[in-house]
């Protein structure tokens, strides 16, 4: 079931000036420390009020307020619930939000929430930021509504956020005990990096909180709107968290007028920034193509000494990521993984090891320079094309220069190794073959 669900912000002239102000059934918000006159927050700006929610589905208007509205949207007690919740300048019909539903919808029944609250996030970067608050306690007051009305807990309940959504998310989870899971997509670097627990998305948030990080450089001068600091219990950062392939930075990166930069060139700037939600949505139907490492930095998993998965297994990044058994440790942990340039993104990683000479499976190269009987050869690399069961590989050398002499070159032995699995394949082969001429290998 899809609902979308319409959050109304209007800004009151009389709320100016003051350090408190009253929404009803939601408590009071301050423009004091932390939320304001900090060296990450410098301006105190209160979040608009919410004077009207309105849960829509289809022609149905839904509101907290009266539940019986919930009742006639069909609402699924024995199901889920997932709320997916926009960040700035965005709305909760766009493309995105509807296409995850519809995924989510192919693999489980689920009652499926698109938070619309454009009302309050088309505005200034710095405004929708403070609205962020009073947007994350609706959303508390509706899951409050949904467990003292229909008994249903918080803990069916995930809520994912992009952007500026995952701290709505965060707020929302801060005052919803028992709330099973968060995803944060990408959470916004700016007015929330290095600010207290209480003012952004962290671990205490729900019981499982999962980020996506792919946008975490500096804001200045790199652009980069995502944050870097770990906010979850388990943080992923794809590519190392920066770069995504497929995105290119370009002169605007030069801008640091924020809502400049938020305003007019989201989509032609925003690539890395909304790479964390095309990830989201294609993991939803591929459960095993995410699979992320435990790893210091993403030099060390680019050095390949992050492989394969410990005894304990690796998380998959995206939707799956609850069914990792560690998920919830003591400290919070960091993943990393590669994707592809575009979709589909999913890469399967594998390790190939030659024992003698040569290059390797599935067309990689595995060395380049002097080959010498005996020496071994490793390269790690990431396949879109998962192979399953190994029967046998094929080598293949190249000289590269031209040899009067003809050589001949063989590989002794070939071990293939899969990042996700224990098990090792083993391949031999006495034989030795001319340049460009495939030696097949079969197990041993």
């Amino acid at each position: 079931m899809l609902i979308f669900w319409t959050i109304t912000l209007f800004l009151l002239g009389a709320a100016k000036g003051k350090k408190h102000h009253s929404c009803p059934d939601l408590g009071c918000f301050s423009d004091t420390e932390p939320w304001g006159g900090t060296a990450i927050r410098p301006l105190k700006i209160l979040p608009w009020t919410a004077e009207k929610i309105a849960l829509l589905h289809l022609s149905q208007i839904l509101l907290p307020s009266d539940p019986s509205t919930i009742e006639a949207a069909n609402f699924q007690t024995d199901r889920k619930t997932r709320f997916i919740i926009h960040g700035f300048i965005d709305k909760g019909d766009e493309r995105w939000l509807i296409d995850m539903c519809k995924n989510l919808f192919k693999v489980e029944e689920v009652n499926c929430i698109c938070v619309d609250w454009k009302k309050g996030s088309q505005t200034t970067y710095t405004q929708a930021a403070n609205n962020a608050r009073v947007v994350g306690a609706q959303v508390a007051q509706m899951l409050d509504i949904l467990s003292t009305e229909y008994s249903y807990p918080p803990s069916k309940v995930h809520l994912i956020g992009h952007s500026l959504g995952a701290h709505v998310a965060g707020e929302a989870g801060s005052k919803t005990p028992g709330l099973s899971r968060i995803t944060g997509l990408d959470p916004v670097e700016a007015s929330f990096e290095g600010t207290p627990e209480e003012v952004r998305l962290d671990p205490s948030d729900a019981d499982f909180v999962d980020v996506i990080h792919t946008d975490a450089a500096p804001l200045i001068p790199f652009l980069g709107f995502g944050t870097n600091q770990q906010m979850g219990h388990l943080d992923f950062f794809p590519n190392g968290g920066e770069n995504m392939p497929g995105c290119k930075k370009n002169a605007l990166s030069q801008i640091v007028d924020l809502d400049g930069i938020w305003a007019g060139t989201w989509d032609f700037v925003a690539c890395n920034h909304l790479r964390s939600y095309k990830y989201y949505l294609e993991s939803i139907l591929d459960p095993d193509g995410f699979a992320a490492y435990p790893c210091a930095s993403y030099k060390s998993f680019e050095s390949d000494k992050c492989f394969p998965c410990p005894h304990q297994g690796c998380p998959q990044m995206g939707h799956y990521a609850d069914k990792f058994a560690g998920r919830t440790s003591e400290e919070q942990q960091k993943f990393f993984l590669n994707t592809g340039e575009a979709s589909n993104f999913a890469r399967n990683k594998y390790i190939v090891s030659v024992t003698n000479q040569g290059l390797g499976c599935l067309c990689f190269s595995i060395s380049r320079g002097i080959l010498t009987p005996g020496s071994t050869h490793s390269y790690e690399f990431d396949a879109k094309l998962d192979v399953g069961t190994i029967e046998k590989v094929k080598f293949l050398w190249n000289n590269n220069v031209i040899n009067p002499t003809l050589p001949k070159v063989g590989a002794a032995k070939i071990t293939v190794q899969k990042g996700e699995e224990k098990t090792v394949y083993n391949f031999c082969s006495e034989d030795t073959v001319r340049e460009d001429t495939l030696l097949t290998l079969t197990p041993c």
